[in-house]
């Protein structure tokens, strides 16, 4: 009994190989994208909210704020349906947000900014309402929050962007 084998010329092996990592691979990362609610912020200059998911529907809102933190609720394509930190809602292109975590000072007065993530630290600075700085990491109710440079810890209930989408 002789055994045949089937060899694929090299570049044919390649492509194969290829293809089968992008089958194994592509859907576990795709599957964590789909996931909506999520956080973003806006990762442009100016960003237009659009009243539909395309080029053609009216621009309802145009945002001059970098780095202002949306509640992404759900996505058609290469658009996003966000939610802004004062309720309003509408379509964005995905090119305009960022996945990086930011956070805006609520309503309600001046916040402390701290050394630490804890009361006792020292403060560092008072932070007025409306205030956007990028997140880091969120623990025991305070956030790592940099605002322009000025770095420090904020409560997290203080912030818009935080939590649980």
């Amino acid at each position: 009994m002789t055994t045949r084998k089937t060899l694929l010329p090299p570049a044919a092996l390649g492509l194969a190989l290829c293809a089968l990592g992008l089958a194994v691979s592509t859907p576990a990362r795709a599957a964590d994208d789909d996931k909506v609610p999520y956080w973003a912020s806006v990762d442009a200059e100016i960003a237009n909210l659009r009243v539909g998911p395309g080029d053609s529907y009216k621009i309802d809102w145009v945002y001059r704020r970098p780095h202002l933190p949306v509640k992404v609720l759900r996505r058609e394509g290469p658009w996003r349906l966000v939610e802004d930190p004062d309720g309003s809602k509408g379509w964005m292109r995905d090119l305009l947000l960022s996945r990086q975590r930011a956070g805006l000072v609520k309503d309600g007065g001046l916040i402390e900014m701290h050394a630490e993530g804890k009361s006792g630290s020292p403060m560092l600075w008072r932070v007025e309402p409306g205030v956007v700085g990028l997140l880091g990491p969120c623990k025991d109710g305070w956030c790592g929050f940099d605002a322009s440079g000025h770095k420090g810890f904020v409560r997290e209930d203080a912030l818009w962007g935080t939590g649980t989408p």
